[in-house]
């Protein structure tokens, strides 16, 4: 199975590079209507998903992850015309001079080519991935989980209807429907087919990708976040911020799962916060010794439990005496993902932000805004937390390469 797919993306790749921006345009325009027209179909596919995750007893934020309703396949159209609207990067001239040889080089910009894609959980990505490689001139090979097979079944074969009917490559995307582990690792060794591979998902997922694939692979998605409340903090900010950042949808991986705080302040805010907190959603917080008696019914943290993405409503707490352990602590744990510091020390928030190693770092602000919408990326293929290629929300031009060409009239070196 893999190599016909292999190959299908591999040949349509070669096609799309060769389509005109207007074409690319009309196409995403035309496919955002025809999702919305087909939403009773979606639904009625996605709710065997649903019924699926519930009778295997899968958290209800877990399920969430995999739930597609009216608005969302509303938010999936308009991430289409979006990412329409976007300055189409292929053919951008990167630079362009005449050398001494009286060579004229110009550098531009120019597909990846076959892109593979593992992911886990949310059927959204299907439209997103293919959107973005779409319009940089890439075909793409979808792999998701076996969890939202039904989800991705539909979004592909509709994309594929609008494809025929546009009179373009239906391989311009493909889906992987045996989602067994076997198949996948196949995909991460068809080096002969892909020009690169996307996971996006857990960390054991990535992993498992980074330790198998002979495909070049660029990580995403795990997002171990943190934020740290200075002692200058102004608390309501903090609770504010960090309610926002575990509880407005813990199963994404720009929601924090840990919280540092400033030994001065830990007395006053962390009561205050787990008051707030409660009123939205408790929360288990996992708290070191010296944060553990002012939460109540917090337990004892594990050295693991500052590393972990728990995708859930569980908080790690760590305590610290000032910036610089603060640093230490969360360059240590993270995923390189979001860090965030919440400070009215105007020295404080240059520093972190010049020591935190990680894609993106906030100061005053939660996590959940590292997003390629919010960034104004247009929809993202995933937020690569590694520093070749791409870093932070993958949008259109981290689908690219360039190419230099070269004109010259018979000189010789």
């Amino acid at each position: 199975m893999i190599e016909e797919l292999g190959a299908n993306v591999k040949r349509a790749s070669k096609a799309l590079s060769k389509l005109s921006t207007a074409v690319k345009n009309d196409f995403l325009r035309q496919l955002a209507e025809s999702l919305v027209e087909n939403t009773d179909r979606i639904i009625h596919e996605n709710a065997q998903d649903l019924e699926k995750a519930t009778a295997h007893g899968i958290s209800e934020i877990m399920v969430d992850r995999l739930r597609l309703n009216e608005q969302r396949i509303a938010d999936m159209a308009t991430g289409l015309r979006q990412v329409a609207d976007l300055p189409d990067p292929i053919g951008q001239v990167l630079q362009g001079f005449t050398n001494l040889d009286g060579l004229k080089i110009v550098q531009k910009r120019v597909p990846l080519g076959a892109v593979g894609m593992i992911f886990e959980s949310r059927p959204n990505v299907t439209v997103d991935a293919f959107s973005l490689c779409f319009k940089t001139g890439n075909a793409v090979l979808l792999r998701g989980g076996s969890d939202a097979i039904y989800s991705n079944l539909i979004l592909v074969k509709i994309i594929k209807e609008n494809l025929s009917k546009a009179g373009l490559t239906e391989a311009a995307v493909e889906l992987l429907s045996d989602t067994s582990h076997a198949e996948a690792e196949k995909m991460m060794q068809a080096d002969q087919f892909l020009d690169v591979l996307i996971p996006r998902g857990s960390a054991r997922l990535i992993n498992r990708v980074k330790e198998k694939a002979t495909v070049p692979v660029i990580e995403t998605g795990v997002g171990n976040c943190t934020i740290f409340v200075d002692e200058s903090a102004d608390l309501d900010m903090a609770t504010r911020i960090v309610i926002n950042a575990k509880t407005q949808r813990p199963s994404v991986c720009n929601a924090a799962e840990s919280l540092v705080v400033h030994r001065k302040i830990a007395d006053e805010f962390l009561p205050k916060l787990q008051e707030a907190i409660n009123q939205v959603h408790p929360v288990e917080f996992r708290a070191d010794e010296a944060a553990l008696p002012l939460l109540s019914g917090a337990v004892a943290a594990t050295e693991e439990d500052f590393g972990t993405e728990f995708l859930d409503y569980i908080l790690s707490v760590k305590t610290v005496d000032g910036l610089d352990e603060a640093i230490a602590h969360i360059n240590r744990y993270s995923s390189r993902h979001s860090e965030s510091i919440v400070t009215r020390d105007y020295f404080h928030a240059q520093k972190f932000q010049e020591e935190i190693d990680a894609a993106a770092v906030y100061v005053n602000a939660s996590t959940r805004f590292t997003d390629g919408f919010v960034f104004g990326l247009g929809a993202e293929i995933g937020i690569s937390t590694q520093k070749l290629h791409a870093r932070g929300p993958m949008g259109l031009e981290a689908l690219t390469s360039t190419k230099f060409l070269i004109d010259g009239n018979g000189q010789i070196r």
